[in-house]
């Protein structure tokens, strides 16, 4: 039987309201994470990036985000939930401070790697918050629908705003300087967050803490140094990433209090949420990623179709993740999880039969329909993440949650450039491939998914909240 009870001692100032905070706080994010997706060309320009730097200016805060989410969620759960989330918009706003002023690609790429630790505690721990407010039941559904529109709406609001500021000014710089100022701005608002930490604090696993965050941190830049080539380094970096996650894989269950209990990974749940936000990574996060690209050098268009269309995407999944709690189905539990997985995979083939002569409505097509899947998924995945856990431990639930969707965003933005520039003569035809590669990685993962969930108790449809 899933933990849904979260018995966490409610104090006047937990009952102070943490959604619009937290939500904020997650759109920041994300508004920081799509920023170079659109700016990248003219910051490439700006500071004389190659293809390689050009890879790790994109993924440079996947690397942040990979090597620190779950590790902010252990902390926050032992020293306080707001703690680490304020230190999270420092870090945001201190990254963002770099990135402006940025002299060269080295000096970017640690700027945005900065953020990405900034971006991971304020992720794992905002959620928490809202668990730890929020009892099971209509309340955290609203919560949960609220945090999964929160991570549409930072995409589409960063891919506009990136667009917009960057005709304004330099192109670029000007984006960072926005993070900086909204970041500030929300340390203000923190107050509204309440006191929030675990009951009975566990000690943190050293060990596993530093082979988790070497072993996420190489496995990531290995992926992201791939997508020029597999050169030496690549291979290096593989076998690093490789040596420390199986030293965790030895270490854990010999610590008494590790970083990740084992007995987690036998919970039907938690495996699912798990697994669900891989594979939405993988496959969604990869292929939106490849759109704009498609729409600028496929299709010949301007800056603005990019930005546009994945605002198309995210908008429908900001729309879709609010009405989940009005909808007669909670998709509770892996087969629901199952269910929406299926539903994105389906509306990804919509985007088949691409050619060079096509017009960019047929991109828009595919982004509206996967939007509302996603949106479902981003609440549901939000809500089974802290449901799972124990309640001593909704930050690590969050962490890991969200350690697996951009693990796998990584993984699937170098499978998608990789296909996309080496199969076919135009990134058109790879684009077709690229579509049927993950649309077949989501609906096998719906199924694998599924079977975990074989149980009475987890069905898709059940009576509202």
């Amino acid at each position: 039987m899933p933990w849904v009870s979260l018995n966490i001692k409610p104090t006047h100032d937990v009952l102070a309201r943490p959604l619009l905070p937290v939500a904020l706080g997650t759109t920041l994010v994300l508004v920081a994470y799509v920023a170079p997706i659109v700016a990248l060309p003219a910051t490439a320009v700006d500071l004389g990036a190659g293809p390689a730097g050009r890879a790790w200016i994109l993924s440079s805060m996947s690397v942040g985000l990979a090597a620190a989410l779950l590790v902010s969620g252990v902390l926050g759960d032992r020293f306080g939930r707001r703690v680490l989330y304020d230190v999270g918009l420092g870090l945001v706003a201190l990254g963002g401070v770099v990135c402006a002023a940025a002299p060269g690609t080295a000096v970017l790429v640690t700027g945005r790697v900065v953020q990405g630790v900034g971006g991971a505690a304020v992720l794992a721990c905002g959620l928490a918050l809202l668990a730890a407010r929020f009892p099971p039941g209509p309340e955290r559904l609203r919560a949960t629908s609220m945090w999964g529109a929160s991570v549409g709406l930072g995409i589409a609001t960063g891919s506009l705003v990136t667009a917009a500021v960057g005709e304004l000014g330099t192109g670029w710089r000007e984006v960072y300087v926005v993070h900086v100022v909204a970041a500030v701005g929300l340390v203000a608002l923190s107050s509204r967050l309440g006191t929030s930490r675990a009951e009975h604090p566990r000690r943190v696993d050293v060990p596993g803490l530093v082979l988790l965050v070497g072993g996420l941190t190489l496995l990531v830049a290995a992926l992201t140094q791939a997508r020029d080539g597999v050169d030496g380094l690549t291979v290096v970096l593989g076998v690093a990433a490789l040596a420390c996650l199986g030293g965790l894989a030895l270490v854990e269950p010999r610590v008494g209090e590790p970083l990740l209990d084992p007995a987690l990974l036998r919970r039907p749940g938690f495996v699912a949420a798990t697994l669900g936000s891989l594979l939405l990574g993988i496959s969604m996060i990869g292929l939106a990623s490849l759109t704009p690209t498609i729409a600028q050098v496929g299709l010949g268009n301007g800056p603005w179709t990019g930005a546009l269309l994945a605002a198309v995407w995210a908008g429908v999944s900001v729309v879709t993740s609010l009405a989940l709690r009005r909808l007669p189905w909670t998709f509770a539990g892996p087969r629901g999880v199952a269910v929406l997985l299926g539903l994105v995979g389906l509306a990804q083939l919509t985007g088949l039969g691409l050619g060079t002569g096509s017009g960019v409505w047929r991109l828009a097509v595919v982004m509206a329909a996967t939007g509302v899947g996603t949106g479902l998924l981003n609440a549901v995945l939000g809500r089974e993440a802290v449901a799972n856990v124990p309640p001593d431990r909704t930050a690590m639930g969050s962490g890991a949650n969200n350690t697996a969707r951009y693990v796998g965003a990584a993984i699937g933005i170098t499978l998608t450039v990789t296909i996309a520039t080496h199969v076919g003569d135009s990134v058109v035809d790879g684009w077709n491939v690229v579509v049927v590669v993950c649309a077949a990685v989501l609906l096998v993962g719906a199924a694998v998914v599924a079977l975990v969930g074989r149980t009475p108790q987890d069905v898709t449809s059940s009576p509202r909240g």
